[in-house]
């Protein structure tokens, strides 16, 4: 079997949903923490993030940025994420409000 430091929970976003359950997922995704493993999203440049603010996947960096924040202050300890300069200072600042975690 696989360790159980080796297993990641990821709900897969933009997999076989619909963007409104997409958004329920988010929404929800602290409940998936009383597993008891890391929790991975990835919702960068997502049709979810288009079909809700009706942009194009290139436009799609501050909706992205906005699922990012949630998804850390609903519990994701990973991100995956094309923008990664951008998304670095957005995860770091929610860490700051939810984690307390300032790095200084």
């Amino acid at each position: 079997g696989v360790s159980k430091e080796h297993i990641i929970i990821d709900p897969g976003i933009g997999f076989g949903k619909t963007a409104t359950q997409n958004l329920e997922v988010l929404k929800y995704l602290a409940d998936l923490k009383t597993l008891g493993y890391p929790i991975l999203v990835g919702t960068s440049r997502k049709s979810m993030i288009g079909k809700v603010l009706q942009l194009p996947e290139e436009h799609r960096v501050e909706g992205t940025a906005a699922t990012v924040a949630l998804a850390i202050a609903n519990g994701a300890d990973i991100v995956r994420v094309h923008d990664v300069a951008q998304m670095t200072l957005v995860s770091r600042m929610a860490d700051a409000v939810v984690r307390n975690s300032t790095g200084f």
